[in-house]
């Protein structure tokens, strides 16, 4: 039996166990809150630059809040250049390749997942090899090829490529996710007589939410920002999304920092917007796929 004094001693150990879990936790907050910061400096001297008039840019020491702030900065970047256009020829080009990235990558990593071919497990880890090589080794002869088809100066490059395949890691995620979905929901699927379109299209894909948001965000990101895609395969600027847009705003008003900084702030909005609005699906796709090898 124990003792009062036994007793006493695990009741003080319990609350230094916690106290110290307490202070373990604290200081772990207290360090990620710190980073964040850290993280944030270069958005808010682009938030603040971009209120700012053109002489209280150069201003030292630096003035972090305008006073006033000058929200006509953005209006005028609409007015330099035609940023309307920029902003829906963007939409369009990640809209359009976006589609057949998920349609791809889902297709594609169902296949290598659940369908039984030749060569299968062959062919995947070549596939993944494939991750080995630099997008810059193949940028030539794909240049060429598209050129002699006439895609060149045309958005066609910048989205049919991600009709077929929609990228190595994207059917890797989907490969590894659609593993861990129980097989005997497919095989009560077939019994009922569903066809392996059918098992795919109204079983597969809604439990694959989360990794579908997750190439979703990642791939919205990346066409969003794409620069070398648009600077190799188009001449006219009314076809320009948005990263060579600011590219051009930068190079024809250099000297107006604040002007550039409001084209800057305007090009990372949307981008910050999916990814707080699709964090939860997106760490939760990305945990999920590493469940089931």
């Amino acid at each position: 039996m124990m003792t009062d004094e036994s007793r006493a001693a695990r009741t003080e150990f319990r609350g230094s166990m916690k106290l110290a879990r307490r202070i373990e936790r604290a200081v772990g907050l207290a360090a990620l809150i710190g980073l964040s910061a850290l993280f944030m400096i270069p958005l808010l001297i682009t938030l603040s630059d971009s209120l700012k008039d053109f002489v209280d840019v150069y201003r030292v020491p630096r003035i972090w809040i305008p006073d006033p702030p000058r929200f006509s900065n953005f209006a005028q970047v609409f007015e330099t250049l035609p940023f309307h256009r920029f902003i829906l020829n963007t939409v369009c080009i990640t809209g359009l390749a976006l589609f057949g990235q998920v349609l791809s990558g889902c297709l594609v990593g169902y296949s290598f997942a659940r369908l039984n071919w030749p060569f299968r497990d062959v062919l995947f880890v070549v596939l993944l090899c494939t991750i080995m090589l630099p997008p810059q080794i193949t940028l030539i002869p794909v240049f060429i090829m598209f050129n002699k088809i006439g895609w060149v100066n045309t958005w066609l490059p910048l989205i049919v490529p991600a009709y077929f395949g929609g990228g190595v890691f994207n059917v890797f995620l989907m490969r590894q996710f659609f593993k861990t979905i129980p097989v005997s929901l497919e095989d009560a699927a077939k019994i009922d007589g569903c066809s392996s379109i059918r098992i795919f299209a109204q079983i597969m894909v809604p439990l694959a939410k989360p990794a579908i948001a997750t190439i979703c965000v990642l791939g919205f990101i990346g066409r969003w920002n794409d620069f070398q895609g648009p600077l190799i395969y188009l001449s006219d600027y009314l076809k320009y999304p948005i990263s060579m847009g600011i590219f051009m705003f930068k190079s024809t008003e250099s000297m107006f920092v604040n002007y550039v900084m409001a084209a800057s702030l305007i090009a990372v909005v949307p981008v910050l917007i999916i990814f707080f609005s699709a964090q939860q699906y997106f760490v939760k796709g990305i945990v999920l796929t590493g469940i089931k090898g």
